[in-house]
């Protein structure tokens, strides 16, 4: 290894003498020629497509071992990841290879390695080293506090919550966008409060500057600005890291790649791995455009594609490639099997979501007796409310199954206040209810709550004793309990005397559809937009679990069915195996996991690919829910099942909707898909 003198570090050319450490590793016998070459690639710029299933990690890893075994030193050499559990994956199977540990490597997540490096630099911003990060909880509470001594918003109960405000910072500062800018692009419904939101983050910036504390984003801002306004501390890191490798490049936002370029500015020894065919998380400030410009932005970069893929049939990779197929904008790729022959994925068409629901539950059940495993099958979904049947079907058959993308439909907080309405309607005791409701009503905290309870019960046992049998129990009850209410809550406690007299009253009370539309109408759909930074996804699901409540005969079978998914886990405890669960979860949660069969569902128009997405008139949007598509496919293994309901129950018509499969769906050719119509097994319920 040449040896070359730095202003303050030495610098390294990759050239095959004296090795930093001694191994014996075939790379050409343990890799194939696309991994190979990417891996034992010279030096300067190069993107790495790697496809699905590709073996993108042991591409990385091998990568990290050659340079080591080339001389160079793992402290000049810099691997940075999106979680801590690739992290820390790449690392161990590093040192396997090696056989030994390297605590000098700089390899984390960017977080990590900005929090790093600011240790050591955060005075040059003004900033002490020992600063503490905020977590989200922290940051939310500190917004809160500068909104209080801001005085802003006080004269308007409409004013976005700290929750939103939080949301909306941390978009701004990943997407290197102003604040007014953002707020007329994403989030319209706050252009009245631009301006004092404006305020508000430059009085939150200089709080944190002011208590030591840094928040999480502020380990990107910060470190770039860092990297931007200090040269000298800039000359070091680029001097320092003659090797730079990224994993999941096409994830990467505005700000990692210019820190990225910054860092790579002197030896351009930069090598990004990621499949623009699976880029999906632009709504979190993902920038698409950094991996597909980077053959512009670094002149002479070496493009190598990983195209073999290990993980699914032949059948299955037909399917996945026709599902790209209509992305104009990406890197032409195919993916080639390795595996033997499998079966054709299946296009089932259902005649409504309760026979998809009973389909999915029927052959998972089938599978098992043919000796399969739940925990190798996964029914993927593109919104959370898609799952909204099929949860109550499971839980009926008495199939275990897991949420991977966390809480279950049923179990969210918006879900659980509009439920807590239709119960305190229901049973006028239930004091849990009653809590949750008033504690969403301005000045209302948990000794109120208390208090607000016991004027309430009072009024209520009172009312019982001298006219039983009374109309609109809740209703009257709350309005003797007025006295209680302190002066903020003092208007909104009046309308939700009225909206419970309204649940209470005909043609409205008992009948869950209605209810649920009451309780949005009158006033849950603001509070959804001043608490919530996906107001819109949250109200999807609540006009979902609306069109769900039109199939309950009552009010109390509606309660019942719900309680009985929020407190059962398919009776899991009665499996042999307590881990052996069907998983369900979104297809954004299920990216990078694999499963024997895989059920996809509800691909018709305007849910997959989303409405907003078909209407929006923007061809990116439909292009992410395209690769989003492709990335649902690629998960499976050996079975693929492509599930769609040809009707719809709709919110706003109170009847049923033909649906229209998905474009998706109709985009690849028939010949690599076998056919099922179960409509003609069935007939209409209704």
């Amino acid at each position: 290894m040449e040896e070359q003198a730095g202003e303050t570090s030495r610098e390294y050319v990759l050239r095959p003498s004296r090795p930093t450490v001694q191994t014996r590793i075939d790379y050409a016998g343990e890799l194939n020629p696309q991994q190979f070459a990417a891996a034992t690639a010279l030096p300067g710029p190069s993107l790495v497509i790697a496809g699905a299933g590709s073996g993108k990690t042991r591409t990385l890893t091998y990568r990290v071992a050659y340079l080591l075994e080339q001389g160079i030193p793992p402290d000049r050499i810099l691997l940075l990841t999106f979680t801590n559990k690739a992290a820390r994956e790449m690392m161990r199977r590093v040192g396997e290879l090696l056989g030994q540990d390297l605590p000098q490597l700089w390899g984390g997540t960017f977080h990590s390695i900005g929090n790093r490096i600011l240790r050591q630099h955060a005075h040059r911003l003004g900033h002490q080293r020992g600063f503490n990060i905020l977590d989200r909880e922290d940051a939310e509470q500190l917004i809160a506090a500068c909104v209080s001594d801001a005085g802003i918003g006080k004269e308007s109960k409409s004013f976005p919550k700290k929750h939103v405000l939080a949301s909306l910072f941390s978009m701004a500062a990943n997407t290197i966008e102003e604040i007014p800018a953002l707020i007329q692009a994403k989030h319209p419904e706050l252009e009245e409060w631009s301006n004092k939101i404006q305020i508000l983050a430059k009085a939150y910036t200089k709080r944190k500057l002011e208590t030591g504390a840094m928040d999480f984003d502020d380990l990107l801002v910060l470190w770039l600005r860092l990297l931007e306004d200090h040269q000298d501390v800039r000359d070091d890191y680029a001097r320092r890291f003659q090797f730079i490798l990224v994993d999941e490049y096409q994830d990467t936002n505005l700000l990692q790649s210019r820190i990225i370029d910054l860092l790579a500015s002197r030896n351009r020894n930069l090598m990004v791995v990621g499949d623009d065919a699976q880029s999906i998380y632009a709504w979190r400030g993902a920038h698409y455009a950094n991996i597909m410009q980077f053959p512009s932005r670094y002149p002479g970069a070496k493009v190598y594609k990983i195209e073999t893929n290990y993980r699914s049939t032949p059948e299955i990779l037909r399917v996945a490639n026709a599902a790209i197929e209509g992305n104009p904008g990406q890197f032409p790729k195919t993916l080639e099997p390795v595996r033997s022959k499998g079966e054709k994925p299946a296009l089932v068409a259902c005649s409504d979501s309760a026979q998809q629901a009973a389909f999915i539950a029927q052959r998972v059940q089938e599978l098992v007796e043919e000796g399969g495993s739940l925990d190798d099958m996964a029914v993927l979904y593109r919104s959370h409310f898609h799952a909204l049947e099929l949860q109550l079907e499971l839980t009926r058959q008495h199939i275990p199954f897991t949420i991977t993308s966390g809480i279950r439909f049923f179990e969210q907080a918006h879900i659980k206040d509009v439920a807590a309405y239709l119960k305190l309607a229901s049973n006028p005791r239930d004091e849990l209810s009653f809590k949750r409701l008033v504690l969403l009503l301005p000045g209302v905290g948990e000794k109120g709550a208390v208090k607000l309870w016991i004027a309430y019960r009072e009024a209520w046992n009172r009312q019982e004793t001298e006219t039983p049998g009374t109309t609109q129990p809740v209703a009257r009850a709350l309005q003797e309990a007025e006295a209680a209410a302190g002066k903020k809550s003092k208007v909104a406690w009046a309308q939700l005397v009225a909206t419970m007299s309204q649940l209470e009253t005909a043609p409205i009370a008992g009948v869950p559809e209605k209810m649920i539309k009451l309780v949005l109408e009158a006033g849950y759909e603001d509070h959804l937009k001043e608490t919530y930074p996906n107001a819109d996804v949250r109200m999807e699901d609540l006009t979902q679990l609306a069109v769900f409540g039109r199939d309950f005969q009552s009010l109390e079978e509606f309660l019942t069915q719900l309680a009985l998914v929020s407190n059962t886990d398919g009776d899991a405890d009665q499996d042999a195996d307590a881990g052996n669960k069907l998983h369900l979860s979104t297809i954004h949660q299920a990216k990078g996991l694999e499963f024997k069969v895989v059920f996809i569902i509800m691909l018709c128009d305007g849910l997959f690919p989303t409405m907003r997405a078909v209407d929006s008139g923007f061809p990116d949007a439909l292009e992410e829910e395209r690769r989003l598509f492709y990335v649902s496919v690629t998960r499976a293994k050996n079975e693929l099942y492509l599930t769609y309901p040809l009707m719809r129950a709709g919110y706003d018509t109170g009847g049923y909707a033909m649906q229209q499969a998905s474009r998706f769906i109709q985009e690849i050719p028939q010949d690599l898909l076998v056919e099922f119509n179960l409509t003609r097994l069935s007939h209409d319920p209704r």
